[in-house]
């Protein structure tokens, strides 16, 4: 089958962050709590919306520990860089006109504070955050969002993502699903996609009149 509208998840499909937000993570918990979490005790935090972390860690004050671990993040955001062949890839969807559209579990603020992020995000026509549904993934809330504001349909669209969260919310949306499989594969094991991609460039494969 191919696809008229391609919808991506951000963080670990686009962008290569996973060490980085996990690194941070570390760093606020200890500051927040005084204690010590292993990175390899961290994934949870991965693909769900920040103050949803906080919650399940049992911090109260959630709104400011979040933007805690926003200003530690920010300190190392030029570590962070688009996956290979990411931009080619999403520019080549691009210029065949293909709707292109992104959920996310960021807020809109985070979109802006993203240096390798903000290299492709003009390709995008429509960008569905946490705060713009009701309901996060893995709801399928965001990806019914943006198939309604690009003006397509269920069948037509496949949501590229890397996480259980974005096959849950594929599922529930009755969208197909694409995992990517670049990156740290640990997170990826077991879950069932309609593609499995170990690159970028893949994609294209399955893009109308590519």
């Amino acid at each position: 089958m191919k696809y008229k509208h391609f919808i991506f998840d951000i963080d670990g499909t686009l962008v290569d962050n996973e060490k980085v937000v996990l690194m941070t993570w570390q760093e606020t918990i200890a500051q927040l709590m005084g204690k010590h979490y292993e990175v390899s005790k961290l994934g949870f935090v991965l693909g769900i919306p920040g103050e949803t972390s906080m919650q399940r860690l049992g911090i109260a004050d959630t709104q400011e520990a979040f933007k805690l671990w926003g200003r530690n993040f920010a300190v190392h955001k030029e570590e962070i860089a688009l996956f290979p062949g990411i931009e080619s890839t999403v520019e080549a969807l691009h210029r065949k006109g293909i709707k292109l559209g992104l959920a996310t579990s960021r807020t809109h603020d985070e979109l802006g504070n993203d240096n390798a992020l903000c290299k492709v995000l003009d390709y995008f026509d429509a960008i569905i955050c946490v705060t713009d549904t009701l309901r996060p993934k893995p709801y399928p809330d965001p990806l019914i969002a943006c198939i309604n504001k690009n003006n397509t349909s269920a069948e037509e669209t496949i949501y590229i993502g890397d996480s259980a969260y974005d096959c849950q919310c594929a599922k529930s949306a009755g969208v197909d699903f694409g995992l990517a499989l670049w990156g740290d594969n640990s997170t990826r094991k077991g879950l069932e996609a309609d593609y499995f991609f170990n690159k970028p460039e893949e994609i294209l494969n399955i893009a109308l009149s590519l």
